[in-house]
Formats: structure tokens, C-alpha cells, sequence
């Protein structure tokens, strides 16, 4: 039976639809093929207003799933068919694990709300899908989030090493991966969500290439001490967190509390988000004690924020995924390639010590393809 799987996911930031082509017959994943699809622009726009209640969403909720579902699956023939695909094993790809796109987040009440459509994914592609990951873990009063921090494990842990990895998406989340210890892990707070909706607001641009107009910028302490006031930052593991708190709404309620009466360039603010970043991931790591951090997610392209991570973390060491072995920019959907393998193996997917579960779940719905069987 085929050990191939497909990993689709869109983060926080909305802007593509990354897949992954991954070999899981060995103890590590070899990574096969990847894929990053840019997000439509009126796609894109949909998603992000769907993030806050509005008229008609439960409508434009299922359109944009459908919409959403149709470029995971371009994105998944696309990896399916690749020549590395055929030649790798005959039994095609044995099932497609697909996050979805969150447009809710509340644990706290209950559920969390990611836009997909499995059914549709597995009739267009004619494989089995996995989706729906976070449901079985809110249910047993976990967080639902984060999930990769499981799949860390398996692919970066180091028997002599205490290892963090952070993945730097729309929210940054860290993993804590020591030898003989529990693997935690929590979402730290914003990794490019603010600096993106900034940038987007201010110069048009939906990011802030290489950190170079947040490098233009001042660091405004009343602004950044304004932003460390935020109550999350200070609430113990396990914890989640996403757009539902941190956004532009977040942000200007954060601006009116340190000067009302203040002109900032926006430029400074660009920088002071840069540095909120920064301090949030490095303290997380620092506290840890990690004897090294390995980066990955689309933030590791912002070399401004990279840079003043390691400076904020030296002399531990700051480094990519990719010097691991694992493109930094696919990590994510090969860990939701992962995760459809436990679930079509019927293993846990959950940590219950990072999410807060009663105890580990099989995660996710599995829809079969309509000319297979279920994947199992």
C-alpha cells in the first residue's frame, strides 16, 4: 500500500496554498515535491472579511469554501501527477491531509471554524481527504492548536539537544522539543499578521519585502510596551490564539491607548510590530532554555525579523528548518501530510500536554475518494 501523501495548507497570513508531496514509508519524511499557489486577490479578500461576522457570511462562508476547495485542488493534481509521484511508488497517493483556512478561532467557547470543502477536494482530485483536524481535539477540551508541534517531534527532535522550532506563519508558534522531557508547544503571538495588515494599509504591499520598510523605521517604546500589556502574552501553556484576537482592530485600540494624541510615521509602527514579533518568539525560547532554534513558515523571508531574532536570542544559535533537511517554507503542509497519515492509520494526532486535551485523539474527517476506497 502507497505511504505517499499530499499536505495542503493556507495559514493565517491568506496569502497561498502550499502543498507537499511526502514519502512516509521511512522513519523521517522525505519530502518529494512542493507547490506554493498565491491566494486569488478576490479569493483573498473574501477570506479575511469572512474573519469578523458580516451579512450573508454563512453564504459566503460556503462559496468561499468551494472557491478555496477548487485551488487545493489544482494545487494536489498538480503534486499527484508530478513525475516524482509515478516513479516513487504504483500506488498513487494514498490520501491528501487539507487544513483548511481558519476564519474562527475560539476555543474558549467551544469550536474552531476552518473553511473547507472535503467532500469536493476528494471528488476533484479522486483521492481520499483528510480535513477538519482541530475539531476532535476542542471536543476533548483541548485547544485545537497548535498541531505541529507533534510532527516537530517525529522530524526534528535530537537526542543530546534541546531544540525550538518556530514556525513563523500569520501567528508564530513554537515547539519545545528536549530530550527525555514532554514536547510542548504554544502559539507565542503574532508572527506576520500585523506586520502584514500594516504594511497592506499603509503601502499597498500585502508584505513587508525582506523587512525593509519595518528597517526604515524606529522602535516606539510606548507603542511596544502598549503592545506587551496584551494579557495573552502573559497566560501559561496550553494557549492559542489568531486573527479573532490579533488584528488591525487589536492594533488601533493598542495606538489610541499609548498617545492618544500622537503622529507616528507609519514606518515607526512598521518597526515596533517587527520588534513585538521578535521579542515575543525569543523570550519564548530563551525561557525554554533551547540549546538551539530552527525557523520555519513564510516570516523566515523577512530577514529584518529574522535577524532581530537571533540578535535578541544570542548566543543561542538561529537557523532554518532548511539546514535540518526540511525546506523551511513546507513544513507546514508536510506536517498536515503527517497528519493525515495518523489518521488514516487510525493514530493520535494530538499532544495532549500542548493543547490541553483529555487525552490523545485520532484527528480529522476522512471523506473517500469516489472510485477508492477510504484510504484505510
Amino acid at each position: 500500500m502507497s505511504d505517499l501523501f499530499i499536505g495542503l495548507m493556507s495559514g493565517t497570513s491568506v496569502d497561498a496554498v502550499d502543498g507537499a508531496l511526502v514519502d512516509l514509508s521511512g522513519p523521517v519524511p522525505a519530502t518529494l515535491a512542493f507547490r506554493s499557489c498565491p491566494m486569488p486577490g478576490d479569493l483573498r479578500a473574501e477570506l479575511l472579511a469572512l474573519q469578523a461576522s458580516g451579512a450573508d457570511e454563512l453564504d459566503r462562508a460556503a462559496r468561499a469554501a468551494i472557491g478555496l476547495s477548487q485551488l487545493y485542488a489544482e494545487v494536489a493534481v498538480e503534486l499527484a501527477t508530478h513525475p516524482r509521484a509515478r516513479a516513487a511508488q504504483s500506488g498513487g497517493i494514498r490520501a491528501i491531509g487539507a487544513h483548511g483556512q481558519t476564519v474562527r478561532h475560539r476555543p474558549e467557547l467551544g469550536y474552531t471554524t476552518q473553511l473547507i470543502d472535503g467532500a469536493l477536494l476528494a471528488e476533484l482530485t479522486g483521492i481520499p481527504v483528510v480535513c477538519d483536524f482541530r475539531s476532535a481535539d476542542i471536543a476533548a477540551g483541548g485547544q485545537g492548536a497548535p498541531l505541529v508541534p507533534a510532527f516537530h517531534a517525529a522530524a526534528f527532535a535530537h537526542p543530546a539537544r534541546r531544540r525550538a522550532v518556530v514556525n513563523i506563519g500569520g501567528i508564530a508558534n513554537l515547539s519545545l522539543l528536549a530530550p527525555g522531557e514532554t514536547v510542548r508547544g504554544f502559539d507565542c503571538g503574532p508572527g506576520n499578521v500585523l506586520l502584514d495588515g500594516w504594511c497592506e494599509a499603509h503601502v499597498g504591499e500585502r508584505f513587508d519585502r525582506d523587512g525593509r520598510w519595518a528597517a526604515s523605521g524606529r522602535v516606539d517604546p510606548s507603542l511596544l510596551d502598549a503592545l506587551l500589556a496584551e494579557p495573552y502574552f502573559a497566560l501559561p501553556a496550553p494557549k492559542s490564539t489568531g486573527r479573532d484576537l490579533f488584528n488591525m482592530r487589536w492594533l488601533s485600540a493598542r495606538l489610541a491607548e499609548s498617545h492618544p494624541a500622537a503622529t507616528r510615521a507609519t514606518a515607526d509602527v512598521q518597526a515596533t510590530l517587527l520588534e513585538l514579533s521578535a521579542r515575543t518568539i525569543a523570550r519564548a525560547a530563551r525561557e525554554f532554555r533551547a540549546d538551539d532554534v530552527y525557523a520555519c513558515g513564510g516570516g523566515t523571508r523577512n530577514s529584518a525579523l529574522m535577524a532581530r531574532v537571533a540578535q535578541l536570542l544570542a548566543p543561542i544559535t538561529l537557523a532554518s528548518t532548511s539546514e535540518l533537511g526540511v525546506d523551511a517554507e513546507a513544513v507546514e503542509a508536510i506536517a498536515f501530510a503527517w497528519l493525515a497519515a495518523r489518521r488514516v492509520r487510525g493514530l493520535p494526532g494530538n499532544l495532549p500536554a500542548v493543547t490541553g486535551a483529555r487525552g490523545p485523539r485520532v484527528l480529522g474527517a476522512l471523506y473517500r475518494a469516489p472510485t477508492s476506497s477510504d484510504g484505510e
